[in-house]
């Protein structure tokens, strides 16, 4: 055998000598029917103990890379396949419409140095502490009924907390039985596209709207048509015939910021209705609004069992957690359930049961209230600062809620957002967010951002779109 093993810098020798070995013989640089060095004589050539190479050697031997001849050594059998040859097309393909997906973002690493991504909460407010201490609790308790399998609806005490807090904060009338916990609404638009779309069936979204809900549906073969938003919302008489799904964001429209009219929310159930088509409503940020209380959601609005209302804990606590919850008509519960329990199972144990003592104990309404208050300060900051510094090209739209403000314009601003990006101010442009028909205007999130951070990051801005407007 005339193969170098190198074990400069290993620390299991045993595994090194094994992967090298075993390479060389597929590789073909180790040919069916060689011999390998005795094991006494391999160890000293490599400075190692005979004990290493013999069960590096056995390794091989059991998975049948290798054979022993009694009084003759050990040999690479013949049934050792070398490589093949790599072709010009190698590797299995994908079904054709997951080519035509984008692929994830990208990690942030480093931050942006202003960074006015839209749907960001502010990670530094977590409280880290009381979350520490309520994971420690459940796992000291030494619960474990925690550490297996769960229940794919979700734990019954958070989705109790979960059916509380929605029916005190945004009028949702329903009981923990309604209640599926997920990760949030790009598994919630899955698991309904997969108990009631077949491939080739239409559902509609807002345009420009959430980009990940339509394209889970398109990855599913499902007929994705953009129907265009105006100042009431959504525009029902847009709708496709033959529309079987409309996911939406009534409360505040992603990413303009609209609420839909109380008319438009009426015409819409009325719609659906009559088309026996499911509502999705998406009311992700509802917890942070700055003016009166929350709008009454489609799902208070739906006597007829259309809506299936969704919720996410991302923008209130943090992304990381991967747990939200969709609230759905009794008569599709049991298929989502075991949608979710053929996807994913269930959501982590621990910090559901984690999250549960947290909405129990109030520390949930109170981390709300202190980010509301924040989130205020900082939507009016910006709201002044766009007025006063933005005026020649952009016009906000009007918005009372959530973690980001938009701004429409006549003019593209595409290049100035990637100007921005690469001088430290990370923001969108509406065009991103379109399905159809580009919006000209940009998309300021203000989650992420502390409140002294927002005017030098604007008039960094400003600097930027000055000098390409010179």
């Amino acid at each position: 055998m005339d193969v170098h093993i190198d074990l400069t810098g290993t620390r299991g020798h045993r595994d090194a000598i094994y992967r090298q070995l075993r390479a060389a013989i597929l590789d073909g640089r180790i040919r069916p029917g060689e011999a390998l060095p005795p094991t006494r004589e391999l160890a000293q050539r490599l400075a190692v103990s005979r004990t290493t190479v013999s069960a590096a050697y056995d390794r091989l031997t059991a998975e049948g890379f290798l054979a022993g001849r009694v009084g003759a050594g050990t040999f690479v059998t013949a049934s050792a396949l070398t490589r093949p040859e790599p072709s010009a097309v190698s590797g299995v393909r994908p079904l054709p419409e997951w080519d035509a997906l984008p692929s994830p973002p990208a990690p942030f690493a480093p931050a942006p140095e202003f960074d006015f991504r839209p749907g960001v909460p502010d990670l530094t407010r977590f409280p880290f502490d009381t979350w520490r201490r309520l994971v420690t609790q459940r796992l000291r308790a030494g619960q474990a009924d925690l550490m297996t399998y769960g229940d794919p609806q979700g734990l019954a005490s958070l989705r109790a907390e979960i059916a509380r807090h929605v029916g005190v904060s945004r009028d949702v009338r329903a009981s923990a039985d309604q209640v599926v916990v997920t990760a949030g609404a790009q598994q919630t638009t899955d698991l309904v596209g997969r108990v009631l779309l077949r491939a080739g069936d239409v559902a509609a979204v807002e345009d420009p709207g959430y980009p990940p809900p339509r394209l889970v549906l398109a990855a599913r073969g499902v007929r994705v048509a953009p129907v265009p938003v105006d100042a009431s919302g959504i525009v029902v008489s847009a709708i496709p015939a033959g529309t079987r799904l409309v996911y939406v964001t009534p409360s505040h429209q992603y990413p303009l910021g609209l609420s839909m009219s109380l008319e438009r929310r009426l015409e819409l159930l009325d719609w659906a209705e009559r088309n026996d088509a499911v509502l999705v409503e998406d009311d992700y940020d509802t917890e942070f609004r700055y003016t009166g209380r929350p709008l009454e959601p489609l799902h208070s609005l739906d006597s007829r069992g259309r809506v299936v209302y969704v919720g996410s804990f991302s923008k209130v606590l943090s992304p990381a957690l991967r747990l939200g919850f969709l609230i759905a008509p009794p008569s599709l519960v049991p298929a989502l359930v075991k949608a979710r329990y053929l996807t994913d199972w269930h959501a982590p144990n621990v910090e559901q049961a984690a999250l549960a003592a947290f909405m129990a104990e109030g520390g949930f309404a109170r981390h709300v209230r202190r980010m509301r208050k924040v989130y205020r300060e900082r939507h009016e900051l910006l709201s002044g600062l766009l007025a006063a510094s933005f005026a020649d090209f952009l016009t906000p739209l009007p918005s009372s809620a959530g973690l980001h403000l938009s701004a429409t314009s006549s003019s593209d601003l595409s290049s100035l957002v990637r100007r921005a990006r690469h001088d430290g101010v990370r923001l969108y442009s509406l065009g991103d967010f379109a399905v159809g028909e580009r919006r000209h205007g940009l998309v300021f999130g203000y989650g992420a951002v502390a409140a002294e951070r927002i005017g030098p990051g604007l008039a960094r801005l400003r600097a930027l779109a000055d000098e390409g407007a010179a």
